[in-house]
């Protein structure tokens, strides 16, 4: 899973206040098109999940899989596959976060692993729209 796909966007919002959205795992379906349920296993002693279960639609697949989670402040967050579904066999992903300006630049980096053979730049294709989608709604969500 080296190969990775990252994308960024800038919100005019501190920090703080974005990875509250981002850590609030149990809404992403209010604005992260595609995810159907993510329901929080296990948490730390700051309150976010540790562990969690996310079903997604995305669009030909649809999955269930478990996810492990690190979290660096306000800083970054990290997740791994720890639980394969049935479609989705390896999963890395991060979001960065640093002050720009008036806001937060938001970096979002996922390398996914299918079960199904796939040529590596339409697979790219597929991780940047999921990106590009989870940082426009992270955008609107916190920005509204």
């Amino acid at each position: 899973m080296a190969d990775r796909t990252s994308s960024s966007i800038t919100i005019k919002a501190g920090k703080a206040e974005i990875m509250a959205v981002i850590a609030d795992l149990e809404s992403y379906p209010d604005w992260a098109s595609g995810i159907r349920e993510f329901t929080v296993q296990a948490t730390g002693g700051d309150g976010r999940a540790q562990r969690a279960r996310l079903t997604f639609d995305g669009g030909p697949f649809s999955d269930t899989v478990g996810l492990a989670y690190t979290w660096e402040g306000d800083d970054r967050v990290v997740w791994e596959l720890v639980e394969k579904g049935n479609v989705v066999t390896g999963l890395h992903g991060t979001y960065a976060l640093a002050e720009a300006g008036d806001g937060t630049e938001v970096t979002y980096e996922l390398a996914v692993d299918v079960r199904v053979p796939m040529i590596g730049m339409v697979k790219r294709k597929g991780e940047k729209r999921i990106i590009d989608s989870a940082l426009k709604g992270l955008k609107r969500h916190v920005e509204r």
